[in-house]
């Protein structure tokens, strides 16, 4: 399917379709991208298909709606983490507000800005798009999960950011969908200039075992991938480590929860002592009927769309707007269920 997309965006490009190869080569990165989910190890395949994902993501992003830039973000140490950034389509100047978008574990940042009317770009938001540590091409870098790296990826983020004259280093966020919601969580306690924080999707169970050892086994070999280690034993060790613990109270900034009322990877238990142990506002909505991904029940549907109500909170945060700590339980029938936090 890669190898397919990719074919019609050269011949469309030939031909000055223009429109046509831009949208076959974004997807063409997609099918690539995924093509590398199952190969937990830096091989000659998987770098393959990493150089392909990346031949034709640079290839859309020069005929993108809107202006797209390959970036690298600079960690302690010398490595640098991959990364799109983007600005919203008839930027003409001015400094405009950020987002640092983390996807979960098994996805990747050519996916986490559409092509077309994407929801931060759409609200006058710019965003920067990473792999952060241990994520998709991260380790094909040789760049590994690890808590110390992801408490340096949020000042690391800001402080790119911060240096391009489009951005309000003042008005920037963070956003993490999935195992994301925790790695937002760990980059944000460590840097306060992240003035709003919003995770879906919750992975907040310290320790990790619910996840790890009674869902897929799928999930436990990729994170030992991008943890680089090989042997159980010893990932085991690492992953009684990994906690929000220590450092969700550092969080003063807002934050915006997401879940599924029957979030199965995750027990919500710990979501909200996560919450309880916040300094900040937040804001915790539930949707009634949903899994971990938020989203094909009746609530999601009827009730406030979960991507849309997170970029709405997070532009209106970053705008300045206040609001009082609650939980919202989102009904069936879309009803919003309102009760202190």
């Amino acid at each position: 399917m890669a190898r397919r997309r990719e074919s019609k965006a050269l011949a469309a490009e030939q031909e000055q379709s223009l429109v046509t190869a831009r949208e076959n080569y974004f997807m063409a990165a997609v099918h690539w991208a995924a093509a590398q989910w199952p190969i937990d190890e830096n091989n000659d395949l998987n770098r393959f298909y990493n150089g392909r994902k990346r031949e034709c993501y640079t290839k859309y992003a020069q005929l993108a709606d809107h202006r797209v830039e390959a970036a690298w973000i600079p960690l302690p140490g010398g490595a640098s983490l991959p990364a799109w950034f983007h600005l919203p389509p008839g930027y003409t100047g001015g400094r405009i507000p950020a987002v640092v978008s983390i996807p979960g574990m098994d996805s990747f940042k050519e996916i986490g800005v559409a092509m077309y009317g994407d929801r931060w770009l759409s609200r006058g938001l710019a965003v920067l798009a990473i792999d952060g540590p241990g994520q998709y091409e991260s380790p094909v870098l040789d760049i590994y999960f690890s808590m110390e790296a992801w408490a340096a990826t949020g000042t690391a983020a800001v402080e790119w950011l911060s240096k391009r004259p489009e951005i309000d280093g003042a008005r920037i966020g963070v956003a993490g969908n999935s195992f994301g919601s925790f790695f937002g969580t760990i980059a944000a306690a460590h840097e306060p200039r992240l003035r709003a924080i919003a995770v879906s999707a919750v992975c907040h169970e310290p320790g990790f075992h619910t996840i790890f050892e009674e869902a897929s086994p799928t999930f436990k070999m990729r994170f030992m991938y991008m943890s680089g280690i090989s042997d159980e034993a010893k990932f085991d060790e690492l992953r009684k480590t990994m906690t929000w613990e220590g450092h969700a109270e550092l969080i003063h900034s807002p934050y915006l929860c997401v879940a599924g009322e029957h979030e199965e990877l995750s027990p919500l238990i710990h979501t909200e002592r996560l919450l309880t142990a916040l300094k900040g506002p937040k804001r915790f909505v539930v949707y009634q009927d949903s899994r971990h991904s938020v989203g094909n029940v009746p609530s999601a549907n009827v009730g406030p769309f979960p991507p849309i109500l997170i970029a709405d909170w997070m532009a209106a945060t970053l705008q300045g707007k206040t609001f009082a700590s609650e939980k919202w339980y989102v009904e069936a029938n879309g009803r919003i269920v309102k009760s202190a936090l």
